[in-house]
C-alpha cells in the first residue's frame, strides 16, 4: 500500500462531517492493508505514528527542505520502517543520522506527503478520524460487532493492536483479550452532574457517595513483588513514586489492579497545590510525598472483577486495603448523608463527590452514567490554543490565553473565550517559558499555540455570542490549573460549553 492512499483518505475523512462516511472511507483502507500493514495505518489515521513520540520537534520539521518528489512511490512499509528506525536512533551521532533519515523520507514524498508526515510527526495530523470513528471503521473493515472491538480496546489499551486482531482473527481474536495483570486497561470515566440532587435522582438509592480528591488519577498493578503504575493516560511512572509501590507491595495479596487517585497533602491533612502532586510523575520529583486513596478494584489473585457489579468490587476492596488506604464515601447513603459527604470533602479542600450506581460493572475508558461528579463551581478542561504578551505588571509575559473546546468531529478546537484571570507570577513566568515550544505562528502582539496543553477553568456559565465561531462565549473564566495528566483529546467538548448556557445565559 502506497503512503498516498493513506493521505487521500485522511482527505477524504477531513471533508465530511459524517461519522459514517468517515468510518466507511476508513474500513475500506484498513481491509486493503496488506500483512504488517493494518498497525501503521491504524495509528496514523488515529494521528499518531506508530512509536509513539519519536523526537522529531515543530523546529525539526518545519526546518525541513527536502523538494518534493513528483509522483506518489513511498510505502506504508517504508515510512513505518522509517519511524522505527527514528525511533530506535540515540547516543553519539545520532542527530545527523536522524537528520539524514527524516531528509531521506521527506525526499521521496510528494507535497501532499510531505504535509501529512509533518502533520503526524509534529502531533498536528486533525482530520476528524475521533477514537469512536476509528473504531466503528475497524468493527466495519472486519466485519465484527462494535461492542467487542470496544472492549478489546478497552482492555488492551491500543487500538493500532486491536486493528490488527480484528482484520487478522475476527471476533474471535478479539474476545480472546483479557485484563492482563501488568498491562494497565483504559480507565473508567465519570460524566458531570449539575448537582448532588440531580445525580442522586438518576441513579437511585443504590449508589456510593465518594470524595473527588484534587489529585491524579493511578492505576496501579502487582504481580508477586513486581509492582507498576501508571496515569490515566496511561504513561508508566513506577520509577518516579517509590512510596506507592512499597504501600501496594505490603498488601496481603499475591496479584492485583487497584484503581484511585493519589496527592501531595500537607500536615494537616489537606491538598497541596495540584502541580506538586504532578511534578512527582517527571523528572523534578522534588521531596513532597504522595498518598494513595483507591476506589476500585479490578483483579485479586487470578480473578478478574471487571464485570462484577461495583459493590463486589467494594467489598473485595475492603477486604484487602486497610481504611487509610481507602477513598472516604457512604455506600447507600440517605440525601442527607450524601450531602454531608459532599460538605466533608468541600471541607477537606477537595472538588466533590462522585456518585456511583453500585450495580455497574466497569466500564474501562466510558464516560457514560453509572458514574457522575458533582462539583459545586462549574469547571471546564480546554485546549490552549494562543495567547497574548501582557502589558503594565505583565509586560515581557505571555499572559491572556485564547481558549478552546474539542470539536467532537475531530477538527480543530473552537474558540470559546479568553482569560488572563486566576493567574499568580509563577505561572506566568511558566507560560511564558513553556509556550514557545508549542508556536504555531507569531505576529503582533499574539502567538498562536498547537493544541497540545490542557488547562482547567472555572467559569460562571457561558452566554451566547456571534463574537465565536461555537456561538457561544464563556462568563467571568479564570484558570485553576493545567491538567499535564490530560490529553487535548479529554478536553470538554463544545457541547459541553453550550450545556452551560441554561445556567449563565
Amino acid at each position: 500500500m502506497l503512503l498516498g492512499e493513506v493521505v487521500d483518505v485522511s482527505g477524504a475523512v477531513g471533508a465530511t462531517r459524517s461519522r459514517s462516511a468517515k468510518a466507511a472511507a476508513i474500513a475500506a483502507l484498513l481491509r486493503a492493508a496488506g500483512p504488517g500493514e493494518v498497525e501503521p495505518v491504524a495509528a496514523w489515521l488515529a494521528g499518531e505514528a506508530r512509536q509513539g513520540r519519536i523526537g522529531t520537534g515543530w523546529r525539526t520539521l518545519s526546518g525541513l527542505d527536502a523538494a518534493p518528489a513528483p509522483t506518489p512511490t513511498l510505502t506504508v512499509t517504508r515510512v513505518d520502517a522509517t519511524l522505527d528506525a527514528l525511533a530506535g536512533t540515540t547516543g553519539a551521532g545520532s542527530t545527523a543520522r536522524r537528520a539524514e533519515l527524516l531528509a531521506g523520507l521527506f525526499g521521496a514524498a510528494t507535497a501532499d506527503e510531505q504535509r501529512f508526515l509533518r502533520r503526524l510527526l509534529g502531533g498536528e495530523l486533525r482530520h476528524g478520524a475521533l477514537e469512536g470513528v476509528m473504531l466503528d471503521a475497524v468493527a466495519a473493515a472486519a466485519q465484527v460487532p462494535a461492542p467487542v472491538v470496544r472492549r478489546a480496546f478497552m482492555l488492551s489499551g491500543r487500538l493500532p493492536e486491536t486493528a490488527r486482531l480484528a482484520l487478522d482473527g475476527g471476533a474471535e481474536a478479539l474476545r480472546a483479550v483479557s485484563l492482563q495483570v501488568g498491562r494497565p486497561v483504559r480507565p473508567m470515566l465519570a460524566a458531570p452532574a449539575g448537582s448532588l440532587d440531580t445525580a442522586l435522582a438518576g441513579l437511585g438509592e443504590d449508589v456510593t457517595v465518594e470524595f473527588k480528591l484534587d489529585g491524579a488519577r493511578i492505576q496501579v498493578h502487582r504481580d508477586g513483588d513486581e509492582v507498576r503504575v501508571w496515569t490515566r493516560t496511561l504513561r508508566e511512572i513506577t520509577a518516579a513514586v517509590p512510596e506507592l509501590v512499597a504501600q501496594v507491595r505490603a498488601l496481603p495479596c499475591h496479584a492485583a489492579v487497584l484503581d484511585g487517585e493519589t496527592l501531595t497533602v500537607a500536615d494537616d491533612g489537606r491538598p497541596r497545590p495540584f502541580q506538586e502532586t504532578m511534578s512527582r510523575f517527571g523528572s523534578d520529583a522534588g521531596d513532597t510525598v504522595l498518598s494513595p486513596f483507591f476506589f476500585d478494584l479490578l483483579h485479586l489473585d487470578g480473578t478478574d472483577l471487571l464485570d462484577e457489579p461495583l459493590h463486589v468490587r467494594l467489598d473485595a476492596l475492603a477486604g484487602l486495603l486497610p481504611g487509610p488506604l481507602r477513598m472516604p464515601g457512604a455506600r447507600r447513603p440517605t440525601p442527607e448523608q450524601a450531602a454531608e459527604v459532599l460538605d466533608a470533602a468541600l471541607g477537606a479542600g477537595h472538588e466533590g463527590v462522585v456518585v456511583k450506581a453500585l450495580d455497574s460493572p466497569y466500564a474501562a475508558g466510558r464516560r457514560g452514567k453509572a458514574w457522575q461528579k458533582v462539583k459545586p463551581v462549574h469547571t471546564l478542561d480546554l485546549v490552549v490554543i494562543g495567547a497574548e504578551w501582557g502589558y503594565g505588571r505583565r509586560t515581557g509575559y505571555l499572559s491572556n490565553i485564547h481558549l478552546g473546546a474539542r470539536d467532537a468531529d475531530g477538527g480543530e478546537p473552537i474558540m470559546v473565550g479568553k482569560t488572563f484571570k486566576g493567574m499568580t507570577d509563577e505561572l506566568l513566568a511558566w507560560q511564558t517559558a513553556t509556550f514557545p515550544q508549542y508556536v504555531r505562528t507569531e505576529g503582533g502582539h499574539a502567538v498562536l499555540l498547537r493544541p497540545e496543553l490542557v488547562v482547567e477553568i472555572a467559569v460562571d456559565g457561558a452566554q451566547r455570542s456571534t463574537r465565536y465561531p461555537g456561538g457561544v462565549a464563556l462568563r467571568f473564566a479564570r484558570v485553576l490549573r493545567y491538567r499535564p495528566d490530560k490529553t487535548p483529546a479529554e478536553a470538554d467538548t463544545i457541547d459541553a460549553v453550550r450545556a452551560l448556557l441554561g445556567g449563565g445565559a
